[in-house]
């Protein structure tokens, strides 16, 4: 039987990280691209996006590109 390796865990995305998250996701990339640099699944894009994870990231993400 094979030894498994430990690896560390994923990342936790911060406030300010997904507000990034949203305004890349306004540009219209993918999941998967945003999720790498990351070092997230995609699952945690889609609970940026839909307001699981860090709700009101997505008000300040209009709030930023409204200021531009």
């Amino acid at each position: 039987m094979a030894k498994a390796r430990h690896q560390p865990p994923c990342h936790r995305l911060t406030f300010e990280e997904a507000v990034q998250v949203h305004l890349r996701l306004m540009d219209g990339e993918i999941y998967s691209r945003i999720a790498a640099p990351f070092d997230v699944n995609q699952g945690r894009i889609a609970d940026v996006k839909f307001g699981r994870l860090h709700p009101g990231s997505y008000d300040e993400a209009i709030r930023r590109r409204s200021l531009r």
